[in-house]
């Protein structure tokens, strides 16, 4: 993170505990993003928050040190068994779990307090059993977390904190009778601490904030720059068969590493790896029903700078928390305007430069003025020239993947519209095992 980007707080100025305190000097981390800034000394004094910020802002840090100093100032509540969790923080997609469990481990090193992640797709006994022997903050995915707590693994009777992250995402994703069945078996609004984080604020996520919180302070990172400054944006509009040579073009041009290519369905980043790898380009396509171990492979190449170009569908375009990416392509411009925001959110994270380049195919283009209506600003365009095509583009056999079981469920379709190649399941990134028919359903409001 840049100075330029950081604000004047300074975390030794916060009156934290040793233990939070020493948490952070491990991360390296002195002074305070915009958000941590804004919201920090709101949620320390003990008070719920519902913040806006742009992703790769900090958002994650923002809630861990208020939820462990909260932990460590307040006792446990009186009658808490030993399978009674203290604080919860629920993520829409499995990276997202993951990322905070990984942040959860640095911040919280030294507070002797455990800390468990769950979600779909691999380890059920593991997690079933990490949850059995005890933890006092839980993160994970809103159907692993209820299978288990159906279960009576464990209980949300005494919870202190609840953190809900990407809350706009866990709409999209189709969440929100789960995340309302499970604020329901917690212990009131007035007393328990709600944090709630996201890019976007839109007014159904006000309604739950204001639902199920305790009059929570409403925080905005600069919400009428939808787009960060140094993502420098441009937009070719290339015939269709014009598009794969083209980014094959661009992406040898620009000698472009640890770059994500966006596409509206599985089926073409299917077909899309398949030309890329054919021609000589280390890419990987990752869609929502892709099985969790091998997600999770992908994630570390993709990281490592192992693998080069990885292909997503919507899925992964939230929760993914990967520094140093360098180009963000939207091979297909997506549907929904706020997905374009998401998707280039991947590149220029914590001050850092990025790229993002969009093909305005014949297909997609009709979605380009509601896109630069919500991020407030024309999109440059750049005019595709014969130098930039690729030459003796060579074309690959396309198999589709059998879809067969999908471990944890997620599947890459959007809200609406008619249902994607393959993806037949319930859309979501966030998994977990099937539940019973008791459980709550998806997609609409359910009394619990």
């Amino acid at each position: 993170m840049t100075d330029k980007h950081l604000s004047d707080l300074r975390y030794d100025s916060l009156d934290l505990v040793p233990e939070v305190a020493r948490g952070i000097a491990d991360a390296g981390f002195i002074r305070c993003t915009p958000v941590q800034a804004c919201t920090l000394p709101i949620a320390l004094q003990g008070r719920d928050v519902a913040g806006q910020a742009q992703t790769g802002t900090g958002k994650t840090a923002a809630f861990l040190v208020a939820l462990y100093q909260r932990l460590l100032t307040h006792p446990p509540a009186a009658g808490r068994s030993a399978t009674g969790i203290r604080a919860l923080c629920l993520a829409p997609t499995r990276e997202l779990a993951l990322q905070i469990f990984k942040d959860a481990e640095v911040l919280g090193r030294h507070t002797g307090l455990k800390t468990a992640v769950v979600f779909g797709g691999v380890d059920y006994e593991k997690q079933r059993q990490q949850l059995a022997d005890g933890v006092d903050v839980l993160i994970g995915t809103p159907g692993r977390v209820i299978d288990y707590f159906k279960q009576h693994v464990y209980d949300m009777r005494h919870v202190q904190v609840v953190v809900l992250d990407e809350a706009d995402r866990m709409f999209d994703l189709g969440f929100i009778a789960d995340i309302r069945y499970i604020l329901r078996r917690m212990p009131e609004p007035e007393q328990r601490q709600s944090m709630l984080f996201s890019a976007t604020l839109s007014q159904r996520v006000l309604e739950l904030a204001y639902e199920h919180m305790n009059d929570p302070e409403l925080v905005r990172i600069e919400p009428d720059r939808m787009t960060a400054d140094l993502v420098r944006q441009s937009i070719y509009f290339p015939a269709m068969e014009e598009k794969i040579p083209l980014l094959i073009g661009l992406l040898k041009l620009t000698d472009a590493h640890r770059t994500m290519v966006f596409v509206n369905t599985k089926r073409v980043a299917e077909k899309l790896e398949a030309a890329l790898v054919a021609n000589g380009l280390s890419a990987q396509a990752l869609s929502g029903d892709v099985p969790q171990n091998k997600r999770l492979r992908l994630m570390r190449e993709f990281h490592s700078g192992e693998l080069a170009v990885l292909i997503a569908t919507d899925v992964a375009s939230r929760g993914l928390h990967i520094p140093d990416v360098s180009h963000v392509f939207n091979y297909d411009l997506p549907q929904d305007r706020a997905d374009y925001v998401h998707r280039i959110g991947r590149t220029a994270r914590a001050g850092a430069a990025g790229d993002a380049i969009s093909f305005g195919c014949e297909e997609y283009a009709i979605s380009l003025p509601e896109i630069e209506d919500y991020i407030g600003h024309k999109i440059p365009v750049v005019p595709v020239t014969p130098d930039l095509l690729a030459q003796n583009v060579k074309v690959a056999a396309y198999r589709p993947r059998p879809d067969g079981p999908r471990p944890g469920g997620p599947g890459g379709g959007r809200r609406g519209g008619p249902p994607r190649a393959g993806n037949k399941g319930r859309s979501g990134g966030g998994g977990g095992a099937r539940r019973s028919s008791s459980g709550p359903r998806r997609g609409g409001s359910r009394s619990s």
